[in-house]
């Protein structure tokens, strides 16, 4: 069995640390990813600096992208403008997001939730003429900061209209509420019934993570998108704490005999290096305990 991780921390990551590293550092940590196996690396969104200072000079990282065989990056846009800007950049693979609760669809993007699902799918139609991927990620699909208790239904009539525009649809943990029981009831219900790749995307705020990652791929996920060092959060959502480690991820995925073609090692010597330009250690457990045996 193969699973395909995604490394969010140059985006999800690092758009929540207090420090804010230059387009350089952020490249070249992108490229670490890539050198440890990552088939799949989000590299930067394309939105407002003046927002999300964090992820200024989108352009400059994606220039300064290393090539590395077997991994591609993807940027992350909300709007037509930021898909104009990826679009010129050169990357090949979109990522796409809009909110399960009109709340958080509000704060996170300043528009109605008709509207988002609207934008995306207009996006994903130029997208796919360009020949790009395309990937959408439900946001708050198991709670909501704002909301409280999201209905699993509402979720999957989301993802079934995502389904339509998409090649994997992503349900996210946005604020580490979610236990294994409700990630593998929901990611059921949305490959087998949908039929579509379907992935999770999970923050570990009440320490719930990993144990969702295993219920979410025997459910079916055939993708995880995981932070290096666990570093990350949302801007956005009060409360969400850190992505779950992509070297916990690894770790757990490898004992358990699912094979990432990720070299563990290589991965947790990023992660000491990017402790190294943030100033402050990671909550990633596996950096901070060495790979075993």
């Amino acid at each position: 069995m193969r699973v395909t991780l995604c490394d969010v921390g140059p985006r999800d990551g690092l758009q929540n640390e207090p420090s804010t590293l230059l387009p350089a550092i952020r490249a070249e940590l992108c490229g670490r990813l890539a050198v440890a196996g990552l088939p799949l690396v989000e590299a930067v969104s394309f939105v407002r600096d003046d927002l999300v200072p964090a992820m200024a000079g989108a352009e400059e990282v994606a220039s300064a992208l290393p090539q590395v065989e077997g991994t591609q990056y993807a940027g992350l846009v909300l709007n037509e403008r930021g898909y104009d800007r990826l679009r010129a950049s050169g990357l090949k693979a979109v990522h796409l997001s809009f909110g399960a609760t009109a709340s958080f669809q509000d704060r996170n993007a300043g528009s109605a939730l008709e509207e988002g699902v609207a934008r995306a799918t207009r996006i994903a139609e130029r997208a796919r003429a360009d020949g790009l991927s395309v990937a959408t990620i439900i946001s708050c699909a198991f709670g909501c900061p704002y909301e409280g208790r999201v209905d699993p239904g509402v979720v999957y009539d989301l993802a079934g209209r995502a389904a339509t525009f998409s090649e994997v649809v992503v349900l996210a943990d946005t604020i580490g509420v979610a236990v294994p029981s409700e990630v593998r009831a929901l990611v059921t219900r949305v490959s087998q019934t949908l039929r579509v790749p379907t992935g999770v995307h999970l923050h570990d705020t009440r320490g719930t993570a990993i144990a969702s990652v295993l219920a979410a791929i025997e459910a079916g996920a055939m993708r995880i998108e995981a932070s290096v060092g666990g570093i990350g959060g949302c801007p956005f959502a009060p409360g969400a704490q850190g992505n779950v480690a992509t070297e916990d991820v690894v770790y757990a995925l490898e004992r358990e005999g699912i094979d990432t073609g990720v070299d563990l090692d290589e991965l947790v010597a990023t992660a000491r290096w990017l402790s190294e330009r943030l100033g402050r250690s990671l909550p990633g457990r596996v950096t901070r305990a060495g790979s075993w045996p």
